[in-house]
């Protein structure tokens, strides 16, 4: 987006902070979500339609009357309290959005709510656009519940200001861990796996209500891990109801990140649950590779999905550019055939990708496997370093590049 700040974490253990890549102004739902599943039976109560936008006391007033059980208003001074009067050094991290500060609330803080660490989201408004992005979010998590997506704690409609407040997600974002090496550690094939199943399940949890809601713009930075790295979904503003009735997508304005949006969405604008079962895939090849989407090297810009196409096709050259940084510590089968899953997830045709409980299905059939390429004559190793002296290493110069941002609660 012209003119934007790049996200600039200021702790490596911060929840993530998104400046969102849009084809077009940035726009929010504008319609409500519907029924789903037992943890929240009455979803499809409440509307971006149904809430004034007159003043700020009387969308607080509204949106407190429809959520007075499930979500807290803040006042903008107990914000400044837990966050110590936002404090730099409880920064997490700024972009285009605003900015994300971590805070501590205490059993006096707010009657019912007990002591726990948060993230402190600012929305950047601009314009009516702005409002309504951040009226989605509430809207949306404030009605949603499953254990892979975020939790909105509460909201801050207060003069111009617009604040979420999540809870606090320890581990940050799956962008951090891939891209920004926020620890000598990489993570282990098993804990990609089990990042890649929770974030299918908050998208099949998406997908499968009664009206199905489209994320949009599912992409690494807005997975966000708890302390177990259970993959959690993050940043509502840009989701929307699916097609109704005997409607076969939705028509929008393209909008989304580089690299994760669907080609048919950006060429035509329509809109539907393969749109996101895409940008899974593109996040398949990410956790595959520890390559980012779209990325400017020394030969010019590249595009994973593209680039990766060769090899994904060839189990003899797949290998080549499984992530060096897994050593040689992961399945062989597994990789093969989760590259085969992220080629049928990013298909030209939208009918051939998956839905999202096969998808499911084939990543938790992954997980007993334990036929590591290392001990399997798929990963040669030099026996002066150990490190990998695969041909792959030198495919594509990996480099830390600038990003679009990454927050979420």
């Amino acid at each position: 987006m012209k003119g934007s700040k790049p996200w600039k974490p200021f702790a490596s253990n911060c929840c993530s902070v998104d400046d969102k890549t849009i084809f077009g102004r940035r726009r929010a739902s504008q319609s409500d979500v519907s029924n789903n599943a037992a943890p929240l039976p009455l979803l499809g109560r409440i509307s971006i339609s149904d809430i004034s936008t007159s003043s700020s006391n009387g969308i607080s007033e509204e949106l407190m009357q429809n959520f007075c059980r499930d979500l807290f208003d803040f006042k903008l001074s107990e914000l400044r309290y837990v966050t110590q009067n936002f404090g730099r050094g409880f920064l997490l991290g700024e972009g285009g959005f605003g900015k994300v500060y971590k805070g501590y609330l205490d059993d006096n803080t707010k009657g019912g709510l007990k002591a726990q660490a948060v993230a402190v989201k600012f929305l950047n408004i601009e314009g009516h656009q702005g409002h309504r992005e951040w009226l989605a979010e509430v809207i949306f998590l404030g009605q949603l519940r499953h254990p892979n997506l975020v939790k909105l704690i509460g909201y801050c409609c207060e003069d111009e200001e617009r604040v979420v407040v999540y809870e606090f997600m320890p581990r940050g974002s799956l962008e951090n861990h891939l891209f920004k090496r926020i620890s000598n550690v990489s993570l282990a094939w098993s804990t990609r796996l089990k990042i890649s199943i929770g974030a299918a399940k908050g998208l099949s949890f998406l997908h499968g209500a009664e009206k199905p809601v489209i994320y949009r713009d599912f992409k690494a930075s807005n997975i966000l891990l708890d302390s177990a790295y259970n993959a959690k979904l993050s940043d509502f503003g840009l989701a929307k109801l699916g097609p109704q009735g005997t409607d076969t997508h939705v028509t929008t304005r393209v909008m989304g990140t580089h690299g994760y949006a669907a080609p048919e969405y950006v060429s035509t604008g329509h809109l539907t649950t393969s749109s996101d079962i895409y940008s899974f895939g593109v996040v398949l090849l990410e956790l595959l590779t520890g390559r980012r989407t779209m990325e400017r090297t020394r030969a010019g810009k590249y595009d994973l999905v593209d680039w990766s196409k060769q090899y994904l096709t060839s189990n003899r050259r797949l290998h080549h550019i499984i992530d060096p940084q897994l050593s040689g510590q992961y399945s062989v089968v597994g990789a093969k055939r989760m590259a085969n899953l992220a080629l049928q997830c990013v298909s030209s045709n939208p009918k051939d990708r998956p839905k999202m409980p096969q998808i499911i299905e084939t990543l938790e059939a992954l997980q007993p496997l334990g036929d590591m390429a290392v001990t399997c004559g798929h990963w040669p190793v030099s026996p002066k370093t150990g490190r990998n002296t695969n041909s792959g290493n030198n495919l594509m110069k990996r480099r830390e590049s600038p990003v679009f941002g990454d927050h979420k609660a």
